[in-house]
Order: C-alpha cells, then sequence, then structure tokens
C-alpha cells in the first residue's frame, strides 16, 4: 500500500522535467484535477493528456475481444510516450502526466508479460520513467461513481480496474494514494496540496 495522502515524500536532486503520475481508476477525478493544477501551478508545471481519451476519442477500434483490447493498450502506450516527450523542453520544470505508460497492465486482458514483449520494455523501465506516483482513488458506488461517453465502465468495472492499477504501481518507491471524498473538491485540494510540496518554490503558484 502507498503512503497516506498528504505525506512528504523527501527525493534526492530536484530533477528538472521531473515526471508525476496522477493515476486511479475511472472515474477517479484524476483529468478534473488536473486542470486545476494547470490552472493553479506556474507555467514551467505541465499537464500531459490522457492518451487513452484521444486514441478512443479519435475513433479507435473499442472492442471487446483480447486482440483489440491488446491493440489499443498498445496505442495508447506509443502515444503516452510521444505525448510524454512532446512535454520535455528547457521551460519544463514539472511533468505531470494523466495516467502512465503502465496503465495500460490493468486493462491487458490476458498474460501480463506479453504486455512487457509486445512493447519491448519492462517493468523495472516503466517504474523508473516516473519519479512519483499518485494514486487517487475510484468513488464508490455510494459516492456518486458515474460513467461518460468515454468511460464506459460500470461501477463495480471501476472498483476492479482502480484495485488493478493499486496493484501495477505497488513497487514504486515513491507512490502516495489519496482516498475517494463524498466532496470532490475536498480530494482535489489534497491532492493539489500533495503536488505542491512535490513542486519547486518558484512553481507553487500562477
Amino acid at each position: 500500500m502507498g503512503r497516506a495522502c498528504g505525506t512528504r515524500i523527501a527525493i534526492a536532486g530536484f530533477m528538472l522535467a521531473r515526471r508525476i503520475v496522477v493515476t486511479g481508476g475511472p472515474g477517479a477525478g484524476k483529468t478534473a484535477i488536473l486542470e486545476l493544477a494547470r490552472r493553479h501551478f506556474c507555467s514551467h508545471v505541465v499537464v500531459v493528456q490522457e492518451a487513452a481519451s484521444i486514441v478512443f476519442g479519435g475513433g479507435f477500434p473499442r472492442r471487446e475481444d483480447n486482440a483489440a483490447r491488446e491493440a489499443a493498450q498498445r496505442a495508447i502506450y506509443h502515444v503516452q510516450v510521444e505525448l510524454e516527450r512532446l512535454a520535455e523542453s528547457p521551460d519544463t520544470h514539472v511533468m505531470l502526466c494523466d495516467r502512465g505508460t503502465l496503465d495500460g497492465l490493468a486493462y491487458w486482458p490476458e498474460r501480463p508479460e506479453a504486455f512487457f514483449t509486445d512493447l519491448g520494455t519492462s517493468l523495472e523501465k516503466e517504474l523508473a520513467r516516473y519519479d512519483v506516483v499518485i494514486h487517487l482513488h475510484t468513488p464508490k458506488r455510494r459516492e456518486g461513481y458515474h460513467g461518460t461517453p468515454l468511460r464506459i465502465e460500470h461501477a463495480w468495472e471501476a472498483e476492479a480496474i482502480d484495485a488493478r492499477l493499486l496493484d501495477v504501481w505497488k513497487e514504486h518507491p515513491h507512490r502516495i494514494v489519496i482516498e475517494s471524498n463524498h466532496d470532490f473538491m475536498t480530494k482535489a485540494k489534497r491532492t493539489l496540496e500533495v503536488i505542491r510540496e512535490l513542486l519547486p518554490p518558484e512553481c507553487r503558484t500562477p
């Protein structure tokens, strides 16, 4: 289990373009919170858009057979890598990623080792891409989970994906887990506070 919300993380040697993943199951509030972060912090804090929304929003086939699911995750992985590459620049001090490259493993249908084989990578390499992982828990059904045209999972499916993502990132040395809350803005405020602590001082205000 990751560290509780609000725990300080000491990371030796601050690096420019440090990458922070914001992950969690469907409906956890990742995209909305990252939009708040984009407005709240300075322009050197760059938000990397969710690759899955680009892929599926652009019309990539969304079928339930294993071949289609694997194809979708390969496409999402490569789009994610290129989005992060595009975000790298001397002006980028911190990169906030809406999901990370390992998220696809939680959606991979069978044989998790095939995920790494197909993509020519490894668990260790993907964990090392990111300095910090912030996991936002998906709301429970009683907490107001709802779908969207791109978020097609039922509440029980969203909870299962959230659990798989928690497992996928469990070996990352710097992970923070933020629980869900009936009041979304309370959850958002907690997350922004955690992100703020990870930023260099000059980036903590717009």
